[in-house]
């Protein structure tokens, strides 16, 4: 191992001219006395351990401990563009048509992701969503029921 080699020097920032606008921000040249304080470096590679994975015991595979987490899911009957004029000329009994027809499926969405489509229906004086695809995470549909 080598000895420990001396600090560099460090010179320090001259203060502002009054007025505070700075003069010459050209960089002063390297005088040879000072070339001679620059060191010698060693650089490797870095030695990192070789990790193998743990075998997986019995049970610790399994993601049912996640079964229960609860997280939102959302509903999209369509969207609408409006010009913030008509925005604010919105009050009660006002109608927003969407960009969607009657006809087509919504979007069941968790975080913004869509992972199917469905049909609108009533159940017990509520709003649900009778689901007919399921979409791939990529945009492939998985199956239809």
């Amino acid at each position: 191992m080598m000895p420990p080699s001396p600090s560099p020097t460090v010179q320090p920032i001259p203060p502002l001219p009054p007025g505070g606008e700075p003069g010459n921000l050209e960089p002063e040249p390297i005088r040879p006395s000072e070339a001679a304080q620059v060191r010698e470096v060693l650089a490797r590679v870095a030695d990192f351990l070789q990790l193998n994975p743990v075998a997986a015991r019995a049970g610790n595979t399994s993601l049912d401990f996640l079964l229960d987490v609860t997280i939102p899911v959302s509903a999209e009957l369509g969207h609408a563009t409006l010009p913030i004029g008509e925005v604010l000329k919105l009050q009660p009994g006002s109608v927003v048509e969407l960009d969607r027809e009657v006809s087509q499926m919504i979007d069941l969405t968790v975080r913004g992701v869509l992972f199917a489509r469905g049909e609108v229906v009533v159940v017990e004086d509520r709003f649900a969503v009778r689901i007919k695809e399921l979409i791939h995470p990529r945009g492939a549909k998985k199956g239809t029921r």
